[in-house]
């Protein structure tokens, strides 16, 4: 699967929404992750981290500031878990109301050169041109948040409504006959692009700036959870590894590799594969130790060799 194609449809209902309204919104969100909140906007939108008080990672999240509440974007096995969490963090004093949305509402993810001209032939009279950047808008009726960027770092938007005009809106978009994206499709792709997945790249072995996340981190603002271990990383250049792209040579073999240790070519474990996407050519996410290397070494799992390669949605800094 790739993006050669104009257009793209993906219903990612089953991912998370969590609302957080009240007067300390901002400030609450301030300190439980990794970016800025404290000056945003409503219209504006940013990628952030939740990481644990060593700094690992918990989960990738978009936030959507509105007028009087923001909205998280949140992968589909960790919405519950975080809910839990940033519930544990709301003090009595605190004017800050969490609510779980995932039911009530529906996403979708619209992809592809095509995207905005197909929003805009649906009625959409603005669409949001800064990245996460986001606007009301009404395609057949239906009253719909529109943002700029689909969750991987391909053109497109992503679409929020509620529940019950979820059929009447994928009928709309249907009309533009996008090519429907099933999971594993999605799946694929986010490999190929390398956005970090919780329980694959997002877990507590990794830390935020090995995973090329430098876009969700704010170095200068106040305390928050894991802050002190992210900015003595930063200062004292402690990465120790960083996720990459890994393209298998093809094999004489239709086994799929495991997941599990990067080799190097003297048999010594250099990283770790995290990701498989099975599609030909084979192409996987892993973590290479900084010491053995970058973009172009040479990597083995079992009998599968493939190359350290550069991905589009995470950069490394020196």
């Amino acid at each position: 699967m790739s993006l050669n194609s104009p257009l793209f449809l993906f219903d990612s209902s089953h991912w998370g929404r969590l609302e957080i309204s009240g007067a300390d919104r901002l400030r609450f969100l301030h300190n439980q992750t990794t970016n800025t909140f404290q000056l945003r906007q409503p219209g504006e939108g940013c990628e952030t981290l939740f990481v644990t008080s060593t700094a690992r990672t918990v989960d990738l999240a978009t936030a959507y500031i509105q007028t009087d509440r923001v909205s998280l974007l949140l992968s589909p096995q960790r919405y519950q878990y975080l809910f839990t969490w940033l519930d544990r963090y709301i003090f009595p004093a605190d004017q800050v109301v969490l609510t779980d949305k995932t039911a009530e509402t529906c996403c979708f993810r619209l992809m592809g050169p095509q995207a905005a001209e197909v929003l805009l032939s649906l009625g959409v009279e603005n669409l949001p041109e800064v990245e996460h950047s986001h606007c009301p808008a009404t395609i057949a009726t239906l009253p719909v948040l529109i943002a700029k960027g689909c969750g991987l770092s391909h053109p497109g938007f992503t679409l929020m409504a509620a529940q019950s005009d979820r059929e009447a809106l994928q009928e709309a978009l249907l009309q533009s006959q996008p090519q429907v994206l099933q999971p594993e499709d999605w799946e694929n792709l986010r490999i190929r692009d390398g956005r970090p997945a919780a329980d694959a790249e997002l877990t507590e072995d990794y830390n935020p700036l090995e995973a090329g996340l430098w876009q969700t981190l704010c170095f200068d603002k106040g305390c928050y959870i894991g802050q002190e271990t992210i900015a003595r990383l930063n200062t004292y250049k402690g990465v120790k590894q960083r996720l990459w792209g890994i393209e298998f040579a093809p094999s004489s073999t239709s086994d799929l590799p495991p997941l599990g240790p990067l080799l190097n070519e003297a048999g010594e474990k250099v990283g770790q594969l995290t990701s498989l996407s099975p599609t030909d050519p084979l192409f996987g996410l892993g973590y290479l130790r900084t010491k053995a290397g970058g973009i172009g070494t040479p990597v083995r799992i079992e009998n599968h060799t493939g190359t350290i390669v550069p991905v589009p949605f995470v950069r490394h800094e020196d």
